[in-house]
């Protein structure tokens, strides 16, 4: 089956969608094969057999998204496999992601959207996404904003409709919807050095991209706020739609502790905590244009300048945002992107608390590959009064936004900069 891929790769086609292979056949019963169909089973160190398509109905699914996958990895020896499918057995995200299915344009199913693929990624299908806004009906503008914004945090972001459903683009209801839904598409691009290193940490840990709260917090199992739209993205971004994500009514976010950012101002959260209590309650009441979403204080969070497709190299240094706390760290991964086998590079990033300042280190990057940045562009915030570091120059603190930015060049090597107010 996978050489049949080759006339479409010839003709420059990087990735491939496998749909309706459950399989779906329409004109039975079950929508499926007649159960009685007999597959031979003969291959992975199972005994030669035969089984009925009772048996082997999830399987035959995930076989074809396997058969795509290594048909494309002989076409293409060292070069990712991009496998879409939407039907899957276990072991099946080996080969392929997959997305929801045929979800309807209404706000239940964006709920259960977000549900969902938390219930994939704790199963180990850590890449799945939703068709944006709905596959079936049409989204009304508002529905569709608030599809695009939540989506831009999940794992694949993809628009897609039924043909005969209404237009569903991003740019289909006016300037100012087009206006929100493309300063969140453009901070998917921006977040994109972050969502690269968890990405790499799923490959190599297994650990979900998209998390439950309780997954990294399990502190917040017993925090008395419905968390049923709540969700991390990775350890350090905690995105926290509405509950009922319809209602401009107010409602309150748990965090683990404080010490937590908001992620839009970069300014410290200000929550309310009873004593002993692990957890911090904030008030936050809806707006179209705002998808309430926090930083973890000591996390370190790497962006990039907006581009318009991940294919073009950013213009600009790397952005290292230092949200000082406890457990100060964050990480760095890059790679072509598209070999199976070739260079790549891992750095990690740490920044110790003291009296009167920060020490940002620098650990000795791991791998040969040569990023696309030449300088580090540093903001750390919660930061008040005068900054000087040492050995650089042009250090700007803004007392508004509680920030200190300077810029340094990459950093290969192990190295400390000290961050001080005297």
């Amino acid at each position: 089956m996978g050489g049949l891929y080759k006339p479409f790769v010839d003709d420059g086609i990087a990735g491939f969608w496998n749909d309706m292979n459950e399989p779906a056949i329409f004109e039975t019963p079950t929508k499926t094969m007649p159960l009685e169909t007999v597959h031979r089973i003969d291959d992975d160190g199972f005994a030669p057999r035969t089984a009925n398509h009772s048996e082997v109905h999830n399987v035959y699914g995930m076989e074809n998204g396997r058969a795509t996958y290594e048909g494309l990895l002989k076409l293409r020896p060292n070069v990712r496999p991009f496998v879409m499918t939407r039907a899957m057995f276990a072991g099946g995200q080996k080969f392929a992601v997959t997305w929801t299915g045929d979800n309807n344009s209404t706000w239940d199913h964006l709920k259960l959207a977000v549900q969902q693929m938390l219930n994939l990624g704790l199963s180990g299908v850590a890449w799945s996404g939703a068709d944006i806004p709905g596959f079936i009906g049409g989204a009304s503008p508002e529905l569709a904003t608030r599809w695009y914004e939540i989506a831009a945090f999940t794992p694949i972001y993809r628009g897609h409709a039924a043909n005969d459903a209404p237009r569903a683009e991003p740019w289909i209801d006016g300037p100012e919807h087009l206006a929100i839904r493309r300063r969140y598409i453009g901070e998917r691009y921006r977040l994109m050095p972050y969502l690269y290193a968890v990405a790499e940490q799923n490959a190599r840990t297994g650990d979900p991209f998209m998390r439950p709260t309780f997954y990294d917090y399990p502190e917040l199992a017993k925090a008395p706020c419905d968390q049923s739209m709540a969700f991390t993205l990775g350890r350090d971004l905690l995105v926290a739609p509405s509950p009922k994500p319809e209602s401009t009514y107010a409602y309150n976010v748990c965090m683990p502790g404080p010490g937590w950012f908001d992620y839009w101002s970069g300014l410290p959260v200000l929550g309310e905590r009873k004593p002993d209590a692990p957890f911090e309650v904030v008030r936050e009441t809806p707006t179209l244009d705002r998808l309430p979403v926090f930083v973890r204080g000591g996390a370190i969070v790497p962006r990039q300048p907006l581009t318009q497709t991940t294919s073009v190299m950013p213009n600009g240094p790397l952005e290292l945002h230092v949200y000082p706390g406890q457990d100060c760290s964050g990480q760095l991964y890059w790679d072509d992107g598209v070999s199976i086998r070739g260079d790549s590079l891992r750095q990690t990033v740490r920044c110790t608390l003291g009296k009167d300042g920060i020490m940002l280190h620098f650990d000795k990057r791991e791998g040969s590959f040569r990023p696309w940045w030449k300088q580090i562009a540093v903001t750390v915030h919660g930061w008040t009064g005068p900054a000087k570091v040492r050995g650089v120059a042009g250090v700007e603190t803004d007392a508004e936004r509680r920030t200190v930015r300077f810029v340094i060049p990459d950093q290969k090597r192990a190295s400390d900069f000290v961050l001080s107010r005297f």
